[in-house]
């Protein structure tokens, strides 16, 4: 078994089970000679159970999730009718957590079925689970920057003017209304536009910076277990050698 094949055996185990799954698995890697990868999956966190009801929609509903995705795809290339498609993907997931949860012993509350939804925005913006492993998430996510783009991106269209009241003969007709600045209006409106759309773009760049910090964290934590590795190879090649020398002897 190598590193990526006990990380998923880890997160498709039940909740209940995690630490003593997580200790069986290290010892199967160090075991293997992995230690480096040992190490690292005893540091693996025990899920929240919204996060573990959305690892099981990845392993276990897998149709579903992918739709999900599909869905925010269109989003983000600006298919504003993709919106209820999205929507209802999201829901239908929650629909199945709820079911996983009960059958499964745990509460399926409605502040659990919310983070769990949350957390599936989330990941749907992000278009994966990255900078985790895909079906290993130990915490929630936070709402997703790109969900409020297809709104952001409407601009309302000017409110018609009222139809006039009939009076009745000879009562007074109120002074007409000033005429409208259509041209005042459009412009507010796209300033109104504009102050969501760089709302947004905030959280968007607040989003790159964070997958950036944790895509560095992951580099260094490769180099340093391909550094291990090389360590290792070493050390069996020099036993490789004494062990032929021995060989030879007489």
């Amino acid at each position: 078994m190598v590193f990526e094949e006990a990380v998923q055996a880890l997160y498709q185990a039940p909740l209940g089970e995690f630490v003593a799954e997580r200790k069986r698995l290290a010892g199967e890697l160090k075991a293997g000679g992995d230690k480096a990868g040992a190490t690292r999956l005893a540091a693996c966190k025990r899920p929240t159970v919204s996060a573990w009801a959305v690892d099981q929609l990845y392993w276990h509903a897998r149709d579903a999730f992918d739709a999900m995705l599909a869905t925010a795809a269109r989003l983000r290339k600006g298919e504003l009718a993709a919106r209820g498609a999205h929507q209802a993907a999201i829901a239908a997931l929650r629909q199945r957590a709820a079911a996983m949860l009960g059958d499964a012993g745990h509460g399926a509350s409605e502040a659990v079925l919310r983070r769990i939804a949350t957390t599936l925005a989330a990941i749907a913006a992000a278009g994966g689970f990255a900078p985790d492993p895909p079906g290993a998430l130990a915490e929630d996510r936070d709402p997703p920057g790109f969900e409020a783009m297809p709104d952001v991106l409407e601009v309302p269209a000017p409110v018609a003017a009222p139809k006039p009241v009939a009076h009745a003969r000879g009562e007074p007709l109120p002074p007409p209304p000033p005429p409208r600045d259509e041209a005042a209006e459009r412009r507010a409106q796209r300033e109104h536009a504009r102050e969501r759309i760089a709302a947004a773009l905030r959280t968007a760049r607040g989003e790159v910076a964070s997958r950036e910090r944790a895509a560095t964290r992951l580099a260094a934590e490769l180099r340093a277990a391909e550094a291990a590795v090389d360590t290792a190879r070493q050390q069996a090649a020099a036993l490789e050698h004494q062990l032929a020398e021995l060989e030879d002897e007489p």
